[in-house]
């Protein structure tokens, strides 16, 4: 019985990873998740006795399968075991009313102009800071400001009667 040896890790390692890696991303459809599972693999392998050297890629790839069918495992569980009947549901007036204002606010974004509403848009929904959007846009931050100001004071005056 053989250990892998300190020098053929990183050798290793480097030859294989991104091929366990895509396989754990097929297998779990989560990349950081299955970024860790490789790395545990690696780690369980380290250190470990094997009865021949040359099968370490195979005890990676049985890990990294294995581990990641642990993984969904546990999620199933826990999907099972969370009920809907335990979180608070909103009443369905408080669902309708939500759904009414939330149309509004969509109504209202849609009727300012185009850069405003980009702007809006990248801010809020993808939650990019203005350096970020200025980049995107092509514009500069001041520009960026200025869109944001007047989109949201549009959007205060349009939704204002509704309150």
């Amino acid at each position: 019985m053989v250990t892998p040896d300190e020098a053929s890790l990183p050798d290793l390692f480097a030859a294989n990873y991104r091929r366990l890696l895509a396989l754990a991303v097929l297998v779990t459809d989560d990349h950081a998740t299955a970024e860790d599972l490789v790395q545990e693999a690696f780690a369980r392998l380290h250190g470990r006795t094997l009865a021949d050297p040359d099968r370490a890629l195979a005890y990676l790839r049985s890990t990294v399968l294995n581990l990641s069918r642990s993984r969904l495992r546990r999620l199933r569980t826990a999907r099972k075991h969370d009920r809907p009947d335990d979180r608070v549901l909103p009443s369905a007036e408080e669902d309708v009313l939500l759904r009414a204002d939330q149309r509004a606010v969509l109504d209202a974004v849609r009727t300012l102009p185009a850069r405003q509403r980009q702007v809006l848009v990248l801010r809020y929904w993808e939650g990019m800071t203005e350096s970020q959007i200025a980049a995107v846009m092509g514009l500069s931050n001041g520009t960026v400001k200025s869109h944001t100001s007047r989109g949201m004071t549009a959007l205060r005056r349009r939704l204002e009667p509704t309150r």
